[in-house]
């Protein structure tokens, strides 16, 4: 098979994909097997055989897909969409994972799955009530959708309309907060990712996050040994000890009281030997953070003393965390 003809090949096998026909792209590769098997060391037949296998994943969940109302539908991609990531990382030193056809994969999928919210955003206009948490998710699923397919303009105003449904969510905060990553706006970033992982960081699904921003801090929290529940909380702790969440906001008065009786309630369940410490240690000093940098703020003549103390906490819980923030 010539050259151009497997490009072409290819080009016809991807287009499918990203209309969504994986049955149709999974039968071209098949085909395509036997008279290159001479050739299995190539660029093109590792890139061939990567796709097929991609193909075979998603083609039984594609067709499950159409037989489902569209708020199922989307769901049911997106989550997916997870998993297919996940088996990806578990596989990497298997398989030969090619970027390109990862792409091409998440256009086809999100595309479906954008169509599904698309339809689910016409029924919300002819509803009286268009104000509720579905509503909400609708709209940050569409744009997320939006994101994937790379229009992140168009995800952030979805984004938007979401937030502005049920403010203070941390799921639909973190997408926004990577949408103004990947626009470019690194300020409007870094407040929001912050405040997302402080509000609720187990809430927040980081195989949805693209921005180089938070990816490289990811990756070098992963490198500490941290992975699943616990790396979550430890992103937040490190974003602000590598220079990475340092846009802060000025708290609230309410806030400020929340945050102490919420600091005192962990101080005291991190007392319980019953308790799961690795997750309340990151969360209680990510805590003392955000108190550190209100009295950062304050005039009052006695906040050196209450600085101190949190430090004094941060050092007896973790002292190379305490070292690296004093450095």
């Amino acid at each position: 098979m010539s050259n151009d003809l497997k490009e072409d090949t290819l080009k016809e096998a991807y287009k499918l994909i990203e209309e969504g026909n994986l049955k149709d792209a999974k039968q071209i590769f098949a085909e395509m097997f036997e008279p290159n098997l001479e050739d299995s060391e190539s660029q093109f037949f590792k890139e061939m055989n990567f796709a097929h296998w991609c193909c075979s994943f998603w083609e039984g969940i594609v067709e499950k897909s159409s037989s489902v109302d569209s708020f199922e539908k989307g769901k049911l991609l997106t989550e997916n969409w997870k998993l297919f990531m996940t088996v990806l990382e578990r596989e990497e030193r298997e398989k030969t994972i090619q970027p390109e056809v990862v792409y091409t994969v998440q256009k086809g999928i999100f595309s479906l799955a954008l169509t599904a919210y698309k339809e689910l955003e016409e029924k919300i206009k002819d509803s009286e009530n268009d104000k509720n948490a579905e509503t909400a998710e609708i709209y940050r699923k569409a744009g997320l959708c939006y994101k994937k397919l790379g229009q992140y303009e168009t995800a952030l105003n979805y984004l938007m309309q979401a937030n502005q449904i049920t403010p203070s969510s941390a799921p639909i905060l973190a997408e926004m907060a990577d949408c103004f990553a990947l626009c470019g706006e690194e300020k409007n970033a870094k407040v929001l990712f912050r405040e997302a992982f402080f509000l609720d960081a187990q809430k927040i699904d980081l195989v949805y996050l693209e921005s180089e921003l938070i990816l490289c801090l990811i990756k070098q929290v992963k490198e500490k040994g941290y992975s699943g529940s616990t790396l979550l909380e430890w992103i937040p702790v490190y974003g602000i000890l590598y220079g990475v969440f340092n846009v802060k906001r000025q708290l609230k008065v309410q806030e400020v009281g929340k945050l102490k009786q919420d600091i005192f309630a962990k101080e005291n369940e991190i007392k319980d030997p019953s308790n799961n410490k690795q997750l309340l240690t990151p969360k209680l000093i990510n805590m003392y953070f955000w108190l550190i940098d209100h009295y950062s703020r304050s005039n009052d003549g006695f906040v050196g003393n209450e600085i101190k103390n949190c430090e004094l906490q941060i050092r007896l819980l973790d002292e190379e965390v305490y070292r690296l923030y004093k450095r």
